[in-house]
């Protein structure tokens, strides 16, 4: 972990709005995310179970929820 403290209020990029379907949200980038885990020494992500683990937090990180309208 990094020394980095994160304060309540602070500026920050991420997440974005969810805005309908992104086209850089792709498997393209889900493989180059496994590719850079794999490179820090941590396991290929041979499962299709962690590939859609790994998709669906990368798009919990990038956007915000959408809205329900109930």
């Amino acid at each position: 972990m990094s020394d980095t403290v994160f304060r309540s209020g602070a500026e920050h990029s991420y997440p974005l709005p969810h805005a309908g379907p992104d086209a850089r949200f792709t498997e393209s980038l889900v493989t180059s995310v496994a590719a850079v885990l794999v490179g820090y020494g941590y396991p290929r992500l041979d499962a299709s179970a962690d590939r859609a683990a790994l998709e669906s937090a990368l798009a919990a990180f990038l956007y915000n929820p959408m809205e329900s309208h109930a």
